[in-house]
């Protein structure tokens, strides 16, 4: 198949990448890229794990190629993954190819527009073909494999005559699954909304749920085992923690909060998302309130700053927060991250409080407390008797609760987790 990929972000990329990998010709058209656009896709494709390789492979083998025309003659497939911000630019790729000398196009949406944008984009292809909605799940850290093995796939369809084609288009990426979920466009396009909402506020209650432990004495450990062992919740997205982050994720929210306030809905989105902007201030009001405010001239350690695990995206990390904070202050930051220390460093250029450090070791040597905001793998399990050596005072606020607090106890540690 011939398909054309619209957009700039890491969906496009990815899509492009997956749909090359298994014989399709692809070109990925950017459509008129500034140059801070390019900067930021570079950016993007080099932090994602794995996808630069790909790329890599799949413009070698000849099967992807960039072209910053709008729409490319011959093929057959569109497909449309656009910032939420850039329905203007679908917009004038359905235009174009309504004028085309082509007939039988399909037109993938995966963009994450408001419900009922298929339907518009529909209007503006006219007879030319059909536009079909598929939900965006990329998780970043993971993207790849997101998009080559889903655990499962919604169709958005409103014509019978688009679901041949778009088994066809998919059927590589579908192997194994029990069906593709099919409904209207408008009923997908509100199902995205509705899965990310949920999640979200999970994320933001179990939170309210930490701060209230806090207070209570509670183990908010325990209590997400007992909540999680009940079948009507589960286990997932229970993890209390010092906010969320990342880009995608963050705008999903964000916009169906928005969609929420336009139709005059009391949203409760609208509060996670005020909250989570707290929740990610609660390591530094941890550390303001064990040194009563005397912060300046201290060093903290942070470990880990990219927005999650897997990733080297610092994208509304809940890091950001915490080190304009601290260094407001005047405190002197040193920072450990596997991935994410150049973004940091091109964040905070030549901050004279920041310093970075190869090993997480090293950046703990003589500091006045560690932070813990990322759980990346190599941060779980501590050398803690070394870290009592180290460490000038034997602090540690761990926002993602992955530390064992009686151990560290042991070692005669100030502990702070989440509800513990």
């Amino acid at each position: 198949m011939k398909i054309n990929v619209y957009g700039a972000g890491l969906s496009a990329w990815v899509a492009a990448a997956c749909l090359a990998k298994v014989g399709n010709d692809v070109a990925i058209c950017e459509m008129s890229l500034t140059e801070q656009d390019e900067l930021m896709m570079i950016s993007t494709v080099r932090d994602e794990p794995n996808l630069l390789q790909q790329l890599e492979l799949q413009m070698n083998s000849g099967r992807l190629v960039r072209d910053s025309q709008p729409v490319l003659p011959k093929a057959n497939i569109h497909w449309l993954a656009f910032q939420p911000e850039q329905q203007n630019k679908a917009e004038e790729v359905m235009e174009q190819l309504s004028q085309a000398d082509q007939h039988g196009l399909l037109v993938i949406n995966q963009c994450n527009f408001a419900v009922g944008a298929t339907l518009d984009l529909q209007a503006r292809l006219g007879t030319k073909g059909s536009v079909v909605y598929i939900p965006d799940n990329l998780q970043e850290g993971s993207a790849i494999q997101g998009f080559s093995q889903p655990k499962r796939i919604i169709l958005g369809i409103d014509e019978d005559d688009a679901l041949i084609k778009a088994r066809a288009l998919l059927r590589p990426f579908s192997t194994g699954l029990d069906a593709l979920q099919l409904m209207s466009s408008r009923e997908a396009e509100f199902t995205k909304f509705a899965i990310t909402g949920m999640l979200a506020i999970r994320l933001g209650y179990v939170n309210e749920l930490a701060n209230l432990a806090d207070q209570l004495e509670v183990d908010i450990s325990v209590v997400q085992e007992g909540m999680g062992a009940d079948s009507r919740i589960g286990a997932h997205y229970l993890s209390p923690g010092c906010g969320f982050g990342g880009q995608n994720f963050h705008a999903y929210v964000s916009t169906f909060s928005g969609i929420l306030q336009q139709r005059q809905q009391q949203s409760l989105l609208k509060a996670v998302v005020e909250e989570n902007e707290v929740q990610k201030e609660l390591l530094f009001r941890k550390l303001w309130q064990h040194y009563n405010g005397a912060l300046a001239d201290k060093v903290v350690a942070i470990w880990g700053c990219s927005f999650k695990p897997g990733t080297a995206s610092i994208d509304n990390a809940p890091s950001i927060k915490i080190i304009n904070a601290l260094i407001a202050q005047g405190v002197r930051v040193n920072i450990h991250d596997p991935e994410a220390m150049p973004n940091l460093k091109k964040y905070y250029a030549d901050d004279g409080l920041i310093r970075y450090f190869k090993t997480p070791m090293e950046a703990v040597g003589g500091t006045d407390a560690l932070l813990l905001v990322t759980e990346w793998p190599l941060y779980w399990s501590p050398d803690y008797a070394q870290l009592a050596q180290v460490m000038n005072e034997r602090l540690i606020i761990d926002g993602r609760n992955i530390f064992d607090k009686q151990l560290l106890k042991q070692h005669t540690f100030h502990y702070y987790g989440v509800g513990r």
